[in-house]
């Protein structure tokens, strides 16, 4: 059993900075991926940002310059650094672990973290 826990998420103003962590618990023997992913009312989950075991990274358009994704593979876990927020960022953040068990990969989610960006 895996259990993913996201913290970090509030509200803050425009232009202002949020840091969100992940961290996976449980039987792993290794987390190939980690993700995070948002969604927004009325709109489909979408992916922030993603990054793999070797640190190689994925960025959502909308969120590249301002978002950076890092992880700690010792720590089973990753975190979202976010500059430079915008109301359209707006949303309930979920973190993915790409759990590596016995040659198959499954996913976990999180139970997400609203962030909340206004004035």
């Amino acid at each position: 059993q895996v259990q993913v826990v996201e913290s970090g998420g509030g509200l803050v103003q425009p232009g202002g900075s949020l840091r969100l962590s992940c961290a996976a618990s449980g039987t792993i023997f290794s987390i190939n991926a980690m993700g995070w992913y948002r969604q927004a009312p009325g709109k489909e989950r979408e992916l922030v940002a993603s990054i793999t075991v070797g640190g190689s990274t994925n960025y959502a358009d909308s969120v590249k310059g301002r978002f950076t994704i890092s992880r700690d593979n010792a720590k089973n876990t990753a975190y979202l650094q976010m500059n430079s927020l915008k109301p359209e960022d707006t949303a309930v953040y979920y973190c993915n672990a790409a759990v590596i068990h016995f040659g198959s990969i499954y996913n976990y989610w999180g139970q997400g973290t609203q962030v909340t960006v206004s004035s």
